[in-house]
């Protein structure tokens, strides 16, 4: 499985940014996959911010972006998003996206991560 993020970049506090998530090299249906958006900033643990299970299954947030990062799926073009409202200067890190076939909501333990986008947030 591959994952490319992309929609990262600089923005001031208020705006919003887009990611997006592109798998690739699947070996189940996109559908079967539950997926999830993590983030690091410099200095601090990867934090877990918002993930959906399989087959249109439950979402999950972190209370730091509930309500500002809606997470959806399109399964018809492979690909996961994550729509960032109302940016804050704490928001800036490291975005991932990671996969697995298991239901994992908010673990760290997804089996398939990309590499990365930036996003600073001044």
């Amino acid at each position: 499985v591959q994952l490319v993020e992309s929609g990262g970049g600089s923005v001031q506090a208020g705006g919003s940014l887009r990611l997006s998530c592109a798998a690739s090299r699947l070996h189940y249906d996109f559908d079967n996959f539950s997926m999830g958006w993590f983030r690091q900033a410099p200095g601090k643990e990867r934090e877990a911010i918002a993930a959906i299970d399989k087959r249109n299954g439950p979402t999950f947030y972190a209370e730091s972006v509930k309500g500002r990062f809606p997470i959806a799926k399109d399964n018809a073009n492979h690909t996961l998003y994550l729509q960032m409202n109302s940016l804050k200067p704490e928001d800036t890190a490291t975005y991932y996206c990671a996969a697995d076939i298991r239901p994992l909501g908010l673990r760290q333990t997804y089996g398939y991560w990309g590499k990365g986008t930036q996003v600073t947030v001044s």
